[in-house]
């Protein structure tokens, strides 16, 4: 990416004040601040996560891929699911980015928008090469003697992903945190679930056991926390329908949350929404 694009300078940031009863003096708030209490939970966890998971898999999916028999059709048919679940993951991410984060960045930090344009822009160009990698793997899960020139692709298609993410997470999130206060729901879980819920994608409970796998168990209490009541009362069965969906593709998951080699939300309908594996759903 061209040096020019990333802007340079720390600009303050712009600040509303407050008034009345609830005024905190002279203080002033940045765009979307309720409380100024320490978060309980990292900024912007709902884009962390995703990246995490991004890089999570993308690491592993190759090598499954490699491994691949000719006569495991199953597991072939449940690396494209998941294959078509991160993918639908990644472009619900951009989404949420492009239409809700954004334009609120490029109002109270100008100075980022030449940034923001080739983000988008990018976006868009990572999407459509998820889609031309698609097809090779929907042949490559079903003719194993291809399988490792696919490989090969979904590794450069992770190392360009990886280029993009790293100039999110080192040149625009420090930025945000500055222009989006700490009580602010935006580029969170929450908000990332509530997403999903309208979208015609993956289902809640998918993602959420997609984008939990790995994390620390004392965290995973502090994330669902910010979330509904119905998520935190279901997690336990969509965690665990998880797990015992994922086994035969990963490997069996050590830990209450998941680690190395645990499985990945690939569609495999633990709850309300759509899924993709038609595994079964939190009522079997």
């Amino acid at each position: 990416m061209p040096i020019h694009l990333v802007p340079q300078p720390v600009h303050t940031v712009p600040a509303q004040g407050q008034s009345g009863a609830d005024s905190l003096g002279g203080d002033a708030y940045a765009y979307g601040q309720v409380v100024d209490d320490e978060p309980a939970t990292p900024r912007f966890a709902g884009l962390r996560l995703v990246h995490a998971a991004l890089r999570r898999d993308l690491a592993r999916l190759p090598n499954a891929l490699r491994l691949l028999q000719p006569d495991e059709d199953d597991k072939g048919e449940a690396l494209l699911r998941h294959w078509n679940f991160i993918t639908a993951m990644l472009t619900c991410h951009h989404e949420q980015q492009d239409t809700r984060l954004w334009p609120i960045v490029r109002r109270f930090a100008p100075e980022l928008r030449l940034l923001l344009n080739w983000l988008e822009d990018d976006h868009h160009n990572l999407d459509h090469s998820f889609t031309r990698v698609t097809t090779l793997v929907r042949i490559a899960s079903r003719d194993t003697g291809s399988a490792w020139p696919v490989a090969y692709a979904m590794e450069d298609l992770a190392a360009r992903l990886e280029t993009h993410l790293r100039i999110e997470e080192r040149q625009l999130l420090p930025r945000m945190e500055r222009v989006i206060a700490d009580g602010s729901r935006l580029g969170g879980l929450g908000e990332l679930l509530d997403l999903l819920r309208l979208a015609d994608g993956p289902g809640v409970a998918d993602a959420l056991a997609w984008l939990l796998e790995g994390v620390e168990p004392a965290l995973v209490e502090r994330l669902l926390a910010e979330c509904d009541d119905d998520v935190a009362r279901n997690w336990p069965h969509w965690h665990a329908t998880y797990q015992r969906c994922t086994s035969p593709l990963w490997g069996p998951v050590d830990g209450p949350v998941g680690g190395a080699g645990s499985g990945t939300g690939a569609g495999y309908g633990l709850g309300p929404g759509p899924g993709f594996g038609g595994l079964g759903s939190v009522a079997d």
